[in-house]
């Protein structure tokens, strides 16, 4: 009976399918990543660059017509933080999305571990969707992190005072930082498009770097479309149509119409191109 109870202890156990690969298991596994930790210190550094950059150059040119975002940047921290989501929501925040879901799968797959991972066995459905949750908390940590800290330095540096819009409008510094926090919800929600379209060319290559890339080049694509006057109402179906309309967040009276339409432009494709990646990679042959 000894002999029994020893087999059954240092014998081999197998984990259910529904226990495999944990969450916080995957995160810390991507946290020591370089490139996670590269990209997450870049969300700290911009600020501190911006504001070098505004430190060291010279302002607005004497008799220059109209007040732009960029000369408002110095005036409070709401300011310099608007400025810097601005500076970052068309390109740097598509790349972090892009980078993160379009390295779920393809990465393992070049590391030709996934067939490995998959005969665990970690069914397919729970991989992807572990995978996805993971890189989703990274990408929200990049879009929180580097507002937090813009706020954060353009307070110290500049002030608590009030956000004035290029229009003249203003908002005291805590409606200003109520209505930042909303456009940062905007910017996850309208950005999950990114994160399917990159998910679906993840399961659909070995590549990362193709994953990204074409998720990029998506992106760059449809901004091209949109500003094709010719196309006229077509244009309010690309994907990136609505990429600034968290900008209206930050008038006096809020018209939240393109806002609403920029939410659900954003989770109407991620749910498309994120069922198609579930679809394909069901039935995808894993050779790698």
């Amino acid at each position: 009976m000894s002999s029994d109870v020893s087999d059954h202890r240092l014998g081999p156990r197998l984990a259910s399918p529904g226990a495999t690969l944990p969450v916080r298991i995957e995160l810390l596994r991507q946290l020591r990543r370089r490139r996670t930790q590269i990209t997450l210190g870049l969300a700290v550094v911009l600020p501190v660059v911006l504001w070098i950059a505004f430190s060291v150059g010279n302002s607005s040119p004497p008799g220059a017509a109209g007040v732009s975002l960029t000369d408002l940047a110095q005036t409070s921290g709401p300011n310099f933080t608007v400025f810097a989501l601005f500076s970052s929501a068309s390109f740097l925040f598509v790349v972090v999305v892009a980078l993160f879901f379009g390295d779920t799968v393809a990465s393992e797959a070049s590391w030709s571990s996934l067939r490995y991972l998959l005969a665990i066995p970690v069914p397919r459905v729970r991989l992807l969707r572990q995978k996805v949750i993971v890189a989703g908390i990274l990408s929200a940590s990049v879009l929180v992190l580097l507002p937090v800290i813009a706020l954060a330095l353009g307070t110290l540096v500049y002030g608590d005072g009030a956000y004035s819009s290029p229009t003249g409008e203003t908002l005291t510094y805590g409606a200003a930082v109520l209505r930042i926090v909303l456009a940062v919800v905007y910017l996850a929600l309208n950005l999950a498009w990114v994160a399917g379209v990159a998910t679906l060319l993840s399961v659909a290559t070995d590549a990362p770097l193709g994953a990204v890339g074409g998720a990029v080049m998506v992106s760059i694509l449809s901004q091209i479309l949109d500003t094709i006057d010719a196309l006229g109402s077509i244009r309010d179906a690309l994907p990136t149509h609505y990429a600034f309309a968290w900008s209206d967040l930050f008038a006096m009276d809020v018209d939240a119409g393109d806002v609403v339409r920029g939410v659900l432009s954003g989770l109407v494709w991620a749910t498309a191109f994120g069922a198609t990646a579930v679809w394909w990679f069901r039935r995808k042959d894993i050779t790698s």
